[in-house]
This record gives C-alpha cells, structure tokens and sequence, in this order.
C-alpha cells in the first residue's frame, strides 16, 4: 500500500511516500507545489494521502488530494490507542499528536519524551501504558534571536553557525550566542532530567530541524544511549493513521 504523507510546518513542509511503514521518499520543500505532487502520485503509484498542517488552510491542496488519491482528513479523533487526557484536545497541534501516534507505534509499553526542535520546542511525554497527559512549547532557537533583535534598541540580530560551540560571551555578539544557545541547552537538559531521574529507561526521540544542536550537546551525557534521532517522525504517525484505517 502507497501512501503520501505530507506535514506542512511553521517554517517548512514535509513530503514522504511510504509502502507500508518503509520510507522510499522524502524531501523538506518550503511550499508545496502540486505538479510535484501530481509526479509523485503518478511514479510512485500512490494510492491513500494525508495531511497535517499548523498554518493556514489549505483548502485547495486538500481539494487536489481527494481528487486524486484516497485521502484521509487528519485531526486528533485520529487515535490508534492513546489515551489522551489533554484538557484542550482541538487545539492540540496535530503536529505534536502525529509524532504520539508515531511513537506509540514504534516503543509500545516503554515511556518516551518526544523533543521537537523546530520553530518552537516542543516536549511530549507519552507514558509506558500510553497516556498522554500533555506537555510543553517554548520558543525555538531562531526565534530567541529574534525576539532580543525586535524587543531591545540595539541589540543585533545574531546569525547563528550551527556548526560551532556555544561560546564564552567576550563581546555582545558572543554574549547573545551564549545566552541563548546556553539556555536552550539547559533548558533540554531540565526537562530531559525531569522524566529520566522517574524513569532511566526513557527513551527520548528528537526531530525537528534544530535536532543537531540536541544532539551535539547531549552525545557525551549518561542518556545519550536512549536518544534517538528521527526526521520522519511526524511523517510516521500520518502514515500510522492510514495503516489503522485500512487495515
């Protein structure tokens, strides 16, 4: 069975083609353009589709989808077996309940701490007999920076290289750097230490397009054998809602 899931996002979107629960596509778009669609669906012989989005509506990307696939209307009354106690469940970002479903599937019977590192943080904890009581949203790192550049006069905005260390703040750009990447990184290492000192099975999945600052800084700490890093893990869950729908 073919399967088209696509995840429309704050910053970017998401498409993968799955044949059953293997991935043999994906890519990250920054809009999502039909025509590819339309070759997609045609290559790879697509046959369900559906779709999780945190932006606007997208009404005629979905009008495209049913006229062309079997598509299946996405929302959190979607559950393969959570119990979800969230007191607000409509607003729950269907984002954030994909990646539940995700690992509910994958680690069944074993509590998991889900970081998404995206234009916002993102914590959900998902107990070992599948609960869900809610979890956490806190700014992501591109939009610390921005907001010291817009609520300060002269503060700059800093141009972050995700590829150097945090550094010791010896001049005002560097002192930017440290404060926010530093407490960022404290702020991770709170929450991971808050599930892990209850419960040192933990696993703790990491996606988002900010996961390698997780796991650079966390490589050498005593949980890093239960991080485990996946791109798809939204992408997982959409594709999970189809598998439980057909099968």
């Amino acid at each position: 069975m073919r399967n088209l899931a696509i995840d429309i996002g704050n910053t970017n979107s998401k498409v993968a083609v799955f044949d059953d629960g293997a991935v043999l596509f994906h890519e990250v778009v920054s809009h999502i353009e039909e025509e590819r669609l339309s070759h997609l669906i045609s290559n790879y012989r697509i046959e369900n589709a559906i779709l999780s989005n945190v932006n606007h509506s997208q009404d005629a990307l979905v009008s495209f989808l049913q006229a062309n696939t079997r598509y299946i209307p996405f929302s959190v009354e979607k559950n393969t077996g959570i119990q979800n106690n969230y007191k607000s469940p409509a607003t729950l970002g269907l984002d954030r309940w994909a990646k539940l479903l995700a690992v509910h599937r994958l680690f069944a019977a074993q509590a998991c701490l889900i970081i998404d590192m995206g234009t916002c943080i993102t914590y959900d904890y998902l107990s070992a007999v599948g609960s869900y009581d809610g979890g956490s949203i806190s700014l992501g790192i591109q939009m610390r920076f921005n907001a010291l550049a817009h609520y300060t006069g002269k503060l700059p905005l800093i141009e972050w290289n995700r590829d150097e260390a945090i550094p010791a703040g010896t001049d005002t750009q560097t002192a930017i750097l440290s404060g926010v990447l530093q407490g960022v990184k404290s702020e991770l290492e709170g929450f991971i230490n808050q599930r892990y000192k209850d419960d040192s099975t933990l696993k703790i999945m990491v996606t988002g397009g900010d996961s390698k600052f997780l796991l650079e800084q966390f490589k050498n700490s005593i949980f890093a054998a239960q991080i485990t890093h996946d791109p798809y893990l939204v992408l997982k869950g959409l594709n999970e809602v189809i598998a439980f729908e057909y099968v």
